[in-house]
């Protein structure tokens, strides 16, 4: 396994992303999009995974600086900007993906996204953009569209993966998401876990009345699901 610190700019910030891959032969691309903490180890470790599996796997920075927040209030003010205006969002993940693919090994041609909660919600957007990057997977994402921007054609496909008990994203806020895929004539599916909660693949969380908590049942159930979307779209 190896990993290395790849440095790429968005405008005026200066992104730093870290490249996980065992060696040089062309494979395909999965790009790991981290929670509102920050491109910190719990990504570079699923960017290891995909490497694992045998892709390249790249934790992507969407804060620039490879920052990350302690605190709740840190993390909100971190992520705020990005969700106020989705734009910046397509805009930085276009950038790191341009950056990935100048790699020489990297297959420019396959190409996935996986996000876990804020990075969910990346991943998603990245996909509603009418990107033409082949999946997307959101981890208990945050799956509401932003109604200021238009419907497009999704080519990409998609697996979200959801909690049936998490409170940031109720069964309304999932029904909804359904009818935009098929207003988006999108090739999508969507898999709930009963008796879970927020964050189901984090094992740092821990707080019931946040509605965050680690579930290994999920987690494996989610991978394993995972790992057959990636063999199918890459195949």
């Amino acid at each position: 396994m190896r990993t290395r610190k790849i440095t790429y700019p968005h405008g005026n910030t200066t992104c730093e992303g870290v490249l996980a891959f065992q060696d040089e032969n062309k494979r395909p691309l999965v790009l790991i999009v981290h929670d509102w903490t920050g491109r910190n180890e719990l990504a570079e470790k699923k960017a290891q995974l995909m490497a694992q599996w045998g892709y390249i796997g790249f934790a992507v920075d969407m804060y620039g600086e490879g920052k990350t927040g302690q605190t709740t209030d840190e993390k909100r003010s971190l992520m705020s900007p990005l969700t106020s205006d989705r734009n910046i969002i397509r805009q930085r993940l276009e950038s790191a993906i341009s950056a990935a693919k100048d790699i020489p090994f990297v297959d420019a041609q396959k190409v996935a996204i996986i996000g876990f909660c804020f990075g969910g919600l990346c991943a998603l957007e990245l996909a509603r953009s009418g990107n033409s990057i082949l999946g997307t997977v959101s981890v208990h994402g945050l799956l509401h569209k932003d109604d200021k921007l238009p419907n497009v054609h999704i080519s990409s496909k998609i697996l979200v993966l959801h909690g049936y008990d998490d409170p940031m994203v109720p069964l309304e806020q999932v029904t909804d998401f359904a009818n935009e895929m098929k207003t988006c004539n999108a090739d999508w599916q969507c898999h709930m876990y009963g008796n879970t909660m927020h964050a189901f693949t984090n094992p740092l969380a821990n707080d019931k009345n946040f509605g965050t908590v680690y579930n290994p049942v999920a987690e494996k159930r989610a991978f394993e699901t995972i790992s057959t979307f990636l063999r199918e779209i890459f195949t």
